[in-house]
């Protein structure tokens, strides 16, 4: 790009940027832009606005009064908080689910034991009142689901009626079965696929364990470890291991083998010598992350024959692949890149669009909220998940459920992120310093499962220290369908500009058949068309902060122009995303903040969009700070605003009066440009 490689360092404390000092050496519009400041016009700036502690509406934040909170949430016991949180469930404002969609008393089939309140009168006397507008289950076939707890509830048609499901049940797929939540919380899961690529890949150890039995067991009884090994991408500390020792429910089993470690070859002869060597008949299989669950010995002791393995497991190139090219592929983006920012996305033109980063341990425990991210809408044609691990039996048995239970047309690994505490776990990122454990996970991945699995990656992890020039033809090999490339190193995370000469040097040596992405910086069509115009060989450009600060990125880049989008047209797309929030996270007051939330954290993006109009320079680029200005009307210049009051004040417009005591904190501190997305 064009720009100077200044990092992009941005003061928090003060984040307007003040305008040059007119005493008659003021600089020009070119040499404004060299230094990384939008080259605003002259008479749309104005000082940068006095910056206090707290308003007088209380709606701005305190960092001390957030720490003591923080402090005094942490000295309370788990027996003390689960007992609040049942008060506040069994409070007047939280009614049960059924009474609320039905309206009568009866219809709850748990009475006096629900967790919810039953009070009925209770609940209409605390009722916040309505919100402006319709309930966005009007138009459905059947009644809303959220009945009289819907903030929209004066706008049924009908009333309250019996029955009612979940309209979004419709139109979203990839839940989460029941069924299959209770295995995986038993550790009852089988994973047959995954297991079979495993052994053939001589990922599975036959070790001889030390069992500490407890006193009321038997000495001949075998324990079944329920714990996992590889804590590397999101294990509870309850279930965190040693490197030598397995902690389990029943005892404790010590092994000689590291787990970390990658097997050399393992033959059947091998194997049967060590276990007479050991001369004991209580034997355990263990597995390198997950511990196994089968109970039958021959599925324990069989490995399968490289014959069999090869018969079994797809050719990369025979598995279906999916065309990339010119393509407009949204990236998986941490907490902004949920689902009703998705449909707004894909309503402005985007083509592929991908989910949230999903932790593979997290998956495997069958926590709800990590499934969530899997969640399809079925707008969405050309769609995928993303998944980050750090070991490949976790991956492949993450891959092997997602495959059983979603319906996704790709499954995109995360080898870049740049988060620390996902680098810790040794997944993402760290994963650039291990090509061999790259190639175990490929393999385990891609011969799992028949669908299409992409890979993203950065350039390296160190900065000056690019290597995956020197992977990108193993990829392939290794089971990959295409790579995306960060252009920047795990320790440059999101400053300095990317390296677009090393992706285009990656993508001129990647074989033919694999396609190669490029990422970062993308922010108007021109930079699109630029990319492509040098490196040929580029299947296409993932958009990733450049459709969190103007999502209409997507329609510029199609329609080949600078769109001067106004205030009123960015206010309807807001209008949008509200509403799918609302189809999404519910009607009811619990619906509505949740759908505020995650709109403010995207408002903590889009402040940093400069109007065309109002440049001196175009097109604007990413890594602009722009100064503090007056827009054309007073909604373009509260949208504008970087503070944290302007934006609660937007999002009062659209879902009406923040409750008392709220506060707001954007998560990603999209100002400093360090963690806009998982890389």
């Amino acid at each position: 790009m064009d720009e100077s490689p200044a990092e992009l360092v941005v003061d928090t404390e003060k984040l307007s940027v003040e305008p040059p000092p007119s005493n008659g050496s003021q600089p020009t519009p070119e040499e404004l832009a060299a230094k990384a400041i939008a080259p605003v016009k002259k008479e749309f700036l104005r000082p940068p606005p006095p910056r206090t502690s707290s308003t007088s509406t209380g709606l701005q934040n305190d960092a001390v009064s957030q720490t003591k909170v923080v402090s005094v949430k942490e000295k309370k016991s788990k027996r003390q908080l689960k007992r609040e949180r049942h008060q506040e469930q069994k409070s007047a404002r939280n009614i049960c689910p059924l009474i609320a969609k039905t309206g009568d008393v009866s219809s709850c089939p748990y009475n006096d034991t629900c967790r919810f309140s039953h009070d009925l009168q209770g609940f209409k006397e605390q009722k916040p009142a309505d919100l402006e507008g319709e309930c966005p289950f009007v138009n459905a076939e059947e009644p809303c689901p959220y009945g009289m707890a819907c903030r929209f509830s004066g706008t049924h048609k009908d009333g309250v009626l019996p029955g009612g499901s979940d309209a979004r049940k419709k139109n979203e797929v990839n839940g989460l079965n029941k069924d299959v939540q209770k295995l995986l919380w038993k550790n009852k899961m089988n994973f047959p696929k995954a297991d079979a690529k495993l052994k053939a890949l001589g990922l599975l150890v036959k070790v001889k364990p030390k069992i500490k039995v407890l006193e009321d067991e038997k000495d001949d009884e075998t324990v079944t470890s329920t714990c996992h090994v590889t804590d590397g991408n999101g294990c509870s500390e309850a279930n965190k291991v040693p490197d030598t020792k397995l902690d389990c429910v029943d005892g404790t089993i010590e092994s000689d083998e590291q787990p970390l470690k990658k097997l050399k070859s393992v033959v059947d002869e091998n194997c049967s010598s060590a276990e007479a060597n050991n001369g004991d008949a209580t034997s355990m299989e263990k597995v390198i992350g997950v511990s196994s669950t089968q109970t039958e010995p021959e599925a324990s002791t069989d490995i399968i024959p490289p014959e069999a393995d090869r018969s079994m497991k797809l050719n990369p190139r025979e598995k279906k692949l999916i065309d990339f090219r010119d393509k407009l592929y949204l990236a998986p983006l941490t907490t902004v890149g949920n689902l009703p920012f998705r449909r707004v996305c894909k309503v402005l033109g985007a083509d592929v669009t991908c989910g949230e980063m999903a932790m593979c341990t997290n998956l495997l425990q069958g926590q709800a909220s990590e499934w969530a991210l899997l969640r399809r809408h079925s707008s969405e044609d050309l769609f995928g998940v993303q998944i980050c691990g750090a070991y490949p039996d976790t991956v492949a048995r993450a891959i092997e459920l997602i495959d059983q239970e979603c319906t996704v047309d790709f499954i995109d690994i995360n080898m870049g992120c740049p988060i620390d505490i996902v680098v810790e776990k040794g997944a993402g990122s760290a994963l650039l310093n291990k090509p061999m454990r790259i190639k175990s996970i490929m393999e385990a991945a891609s011969g799992t499962v028949d669908k299409p699995i992409t890979v993203k990656v950065r350039t390296g992890f160190f900065e000056g220290k690019n290597r995956i020039d020197s992977l990108i033809t193993e990829l392939g090999y290794w089971g990959a369908s295409a790579v995306t490339i960060h252009g920047r190193s795990r320790q440059q995370r999101y400053s300095k500009l990317a390296n677009w000469d090393y992706v285009y040097q990656c993508a001129r040596k990647a074989p033919d058949v694999l396609p190669v992405l490029g990422n970062g910086d993308v922010f108007s069509y021109l930079d699109w068309n630029r990319h492509k115009a040098e490196c040929p060989e580029l299947a296409t450009c993932m958009i990733a902060r450049g459709a969190l600060v103007k999502p209409w990125i997507f329609t510029e880049i199609k329609e080949q122009k600078h769109w001067d989008i106004s205030s009123g047209e960015r206010l309807n797309i807001l209008k949008d995303f509200v509403r799918n929030g609302l189809e999404h996270w519910g009607s009811d007051t619990k619906g509505v903040e949740t759908t505020r939330r995650f709109l403010l954290e995207w408002l903590s993006y889009t402040c940093r969009y400069v109007p065309v109009g109002l440049l001196d320079v175009i097109p604007q680029q990413l890594n602009w700070r722009p100064p503090s200005y007056y827009g054309r009307d007073d909604l373009e210049t509260l949208m504008a605003s970087d503070s944290a009051a302007d934006w609660i004040r937007i999002s009062e417009m659209l879902l009406g009066k923040v409750p008392d005591g709220f506060t707001f904190a954007a998560k990603h501190k999209s100002n400093a440009y360090d963690r806009a997305e998982n890389g």
